[in-house]
């Protein structure tokens, strides 16, 4: 898949918190540092998104969005 967004990182799913509209999934990263996404809970019920889940970060401006392939 091509995305417009160039800035990728591989990353874990370390938690997820979920509400009725909006989810904030925190992530870790291979360096010694995290990153937060926070997108729909559709979004992330779509992706099946978990603490654990490998996932690859497409950052793009203010924008940080988890891809599961």
């Amino acid at each position: 898949m091509e995305y417009g967004a160039r800035n990728k990182v591989q990353a874990v799913v370390t938690s997820v918190k979920s509400g009725e509209v909006m989810s904030l999934v925190k992530f870790d990263i291979e360096r010694p540092c995290s990153m937060a996404s926070v997108l729909t809970t559709e979004s992330v019920e779509a992706l099946e998104l978990k603490a654990g889940d490998k996932v690859t970060l497409v950052v793009k401006a203010v924008h940080v969005l988890p891809v599961k392939e």
